[in-house]
């Protein structure tokens, strides 16, 4: 479901980061409880124990159809989730997610500096979820698994943005939380930025959006 919500214009000066993208589950909403939720009910539907930690971590990351493969193993199982997820009312999953803290202040302040992106392994949620927290104001592009050929860690979907404001990869940092984040960011040549997430190889950390500003900063932007 690629959107855009304003024409791409003139932004950013030479040298100076002129986008900033960021991941969905993890950075802009906590979905732990929802993935939790989601992928228990499916296990509970073949029988199957529920997710251990390990197993969450995993589903937090990837695509439902990656998770499914991960989980179930079995084709036909596979086949079986994906028609319940067809018929799913996923309402309820919305509900169980929450905003990050402070991101809607630092959402504020980035729109008057940056164009700003979301580049996410979501599909059908994502439409539902912007509307739920009034976020598609914030946000010029947003590029789901749907979207791409080949999702996330393949940089395909932060290529396509890079695209879009027809920006170099030097000229835009992307903000994650997992390893597959972070391979997505190397692979585009991107810088990363990890946030809530001190294990990860990223330039810098943060672990609220208040610290994300600073960082901006260093580039010449703002």
């Amino acid at each position: 479901m690629s959107r855009n919500i304003v024409d791409k214009g003139e932004f950013g000066s030479d040298g100076a980061f002129k986008a900033v993208i960021f991941d969905c589950d993890g950075v802009i909403v906590d979905s732990r409880a929802a993935n939790a939720s989601l992928y228990n009910q499916f296990l509970s539907h073949f029988n199957k124990e529920a997710l251990n930690e390990d197993q969450l971590d995993y589903v937090h990351c990837h695509t439902l159809q990656e998770s499914l493969k991960f989980l179930l193993g079995d084709d036909s199982l596979i086949r079986e989730a994906e028609r319940l997820w067809q018929e799913m009312d996923y309402e309820p999953l919305i509900e169980l997610l929450t905003l990050q803290p402070g991101l809607m202040e630092c959402l504020e302040l980035l729109r008057r500096h940056y164009k700003t992106a979301i580049a996410t392994s979501r599909t059908r949620t994502m439409g539902q979820l912007l509307e739920r927290f009034g976020l598609n104001p914030y946000f010029d592009l947003v590029v789901t698994s749907l979207d791409v050929h080949n999702p996330k860690p393949h940089p395909e979907s932060v290529n396509k943005i890079l695209s879009y404001f027809d920006i170099t990869p030097e000229e835009a940092c992307y903000i994650g939380d997992s390893d597959v984040d972070r391979e997505t960011s190397e692979r585009a040549g991107v810088l990363f930025v990890a946030y809530r997430n001190e294990e990860l190889k990223a330039a810098h950390h943060v672990s609220h959006f208040d610290e994300l500003i600073p960082i901006l900063k260093r580039y010449g932007q703002m």
